[in-house]
């Protein structure tokens, strides 16, 4: 795992350190130095702590003109014992919300596993999105079936044409671009 690094060629187009509106803002990152792990298995250092023990993430793009940012994930989503969707929810993505962002593409491959608690800060999200959406880029088949177990897939897009996204091929833009599409398809 210690070699699974979050996408960096967009890095052009955004660096969350560096946007004074992140919640990473100033956080500065070691190459060699390598102190998160899940569970034994240790991380790149590339990867932001949330504060979880078992999920780390990386802000791959804002865009307030647009309203949408991509968030990078790995390891495994526990909201049963971590309740890592509050945590993620209240540290994450309400900071980018408070600056308008309203358009959500969370990419999954690197989620290993998902443990379900109840649906309410999903549901909460989700209301608050308002004309937004919440898009689930990528994740492994027995994790969307654990969302669906869990009815959460109520309150995001996921599955179908967004589970087979070739997304480090394209620009940021031309990404949301083609999830807007798809979501638009499913939502009209």
């Amino acid at each position: 795992m210690q070699d699974l690094e979050p996408y960096y060629n967009w890095r052009h187009f955004y660096i969350a350190s560096e946007d004074e509106r992140s919640p990473f803002y100033g956080r500065e990152y070691s190459e060699f130095e390598y102190t998160n792990a899940i569970y034994n298995y240790l991380i790149h250092p590339q990867w932001d702590d949330i504060d979880s023990p078992t999920l780390y993430l990386k802000i791959l793009v804002v865009d307030y003109d647009q309203k949408f940012a991509i968030i990078e994930l790995i390891g495994e989503w526990n909201d049963c014992i971590n309740n890592d969707i509050m945590i993620l929810k209240r540290d994450i993505i309400e900071r980018l919300m408070e600056y308008g962002i309203n358009k959500f593409i969370i990419i999954g491959e690197n989620v290993l596993n998902f443990h379900a608690s109840d649906d309410c800060y999903y549901e909460e999200w989700f209301d608050e999105v308002e004309d937004g959406w919440i898009a689930f880029l990528n994740f492994r088949e027995h994790v969307l079936k654990e969302f669906q177990q869990a009815n959460i897939d109520y309150y995001i897009v996921s599955g179908g044409n967004l589970n087979n996204i070739a997304w480090r091929t394209a620009t940021p833009q031309l990404l949301f671009e083609q999830i807007e599409s798809v979501v638009q398809k499913r939502v009209g």
